[in-house]
């Protein structure tokens, strides 16, 4: 697998309001490091690619095994910020031997990106990043989870303002993710339930202490962190609608709530409740989240390339690490 850094990463979808920023951060984390910004709209992905620097446009054809790339264009990773449906962006990453990152995808529809893997295992590193906000809820949950001996439960409650789902294909992944799926998948007590109906909703408190009803989510979390930890119950309840900070007259900003309960280290049984917020929404976290795991992939912080495999955030991110550049790049975190 050859994952040479000097070649730009792809950035399918780089032109749009995740996409462009995560192309911001990399150029911030990594000023030397090339970037190609992938779109339909070539202008649009040139204009992008101007803004950022160091960066060149293409168009990207995802109906073509190749996606309509030149035999002379080499990529160090492939990144998509958009649903593929032809999974070409996938198989163009297998067969030139190159990290993928995808974060669109629904736990309901993991299935063909796991069997593309399972046929081509050795091919390329895959990772599968279709977490909430790329990591931002998972990772930290785990991090907060070395207070606990034991875990009994986890429980996430999010808030997504409605000025701040996203762009059109952000938006046409959310629609497919919240209503294709007749139900939600969750952990309770020990075993796997796809739930509806009242089932399906909760009450929450908001950082703000404002009551709210949340719907059952499912991203890649749940699965995640059931494979982490060995807690008996994990729920992700989402609510779109106003933040809090809008709420007190200002801009809309994004909020995580995690909520753990069980057994601390001190020997002492309790439920601890911390909240992260980003005062200008969910498009910046999500850009860090995808920047760190393509920083992981080439090994641009230390550290080889990632080996081909099939990868959740947790396998191969650290939490603490993680928690820190959320925080570093703006996110406050409250626990109580």
């Amino acid at each position: 697998m050859s994952t040479n850094p000097q070649r730009p990463v792809l950035i399918i979808g780089g032109s749009g309001l995740v996409g462009s920023q995560t192309a911001k951060t990399l150029r911030r984390l990594h000023p030397s490091l090339p970037l190609t910004i992938g779109g339909r709209d070539l202008a649009r992905a040139d204009a992008v690619a101007k803004e950022v620097g160091g960066a060149d446009a293409v168009r990207v054809d995802l109906e073509r095994r190749d996606l309509g790339q030149p035999d002379g264009r080499a990529y160090s990773a492939v990144v998509v910020f958009l649903k593929d449906d032809t999974l070409n962006s996938m198989k163009y990453a297998q067969a030139k031997g190159i990290p993928y990152v995808s974060i669109s995808n629904g736990v309901f529809e993991m299935g063909p990106e796991v069997a593309h893997y399972i046929h081509q295992p050795a091919s390329a590193p895959i990772f599968m990043d279709s977490t909430w906000l790329a990591g931002a809820a998972m990772l930290p949950a785990l991090h907060f989870a070395r207070e606990f001996k034991t875990l009994e439960s986890i429980e996430f409650a999010v808030v997504l303002d409605e000025q701040d789902v996203g762009g059109p294909a952000a938006y046409v992944d959310f629609e497919r993710l919240t209503n294709v799926a007749t139900s939600s998948l969750l952990l309770q007590d020990g075993r796997w339930r796809w739930v509806r109906g009242a089932d399906a909703t909760r009450t929450f408190t908001a950082v703000d202490g404002t009551q709210l009803q949340g719907q059952v989510y499912s991203p890649f979390d749940v699965l995640g962190l059931a494979a982490a930890t060995e807690a008996r119950s994990i729920r992700f309840d989402m609510v779109v609608g106003e933040s809090a900070t809008r709420r007190r007259g200002g801009p809309f900003s994004t909020e995580i709530i995690i909520e753990l309960s069980g057994l601390k280290q001190d020997g002492t049984r309790g439920r601890v409740r911390h909240e992260l917020v980003h005062p200008e929404g969910q498009a910046p976290v999500t850009a860090l989240g995808v920047s760190i795991a393509v920083e992981r992939l080439l090994g641009l912080a230390g550290g080889p390339p990632v080996a081909p495999g099939l990868y959740l955030p947790h396998v191969l991110l650290d939490p603490a690490s993680f928690v820190q550049r959320l925080e570093a790049f703006g996110t406050r975190i409250r626990r109580s």
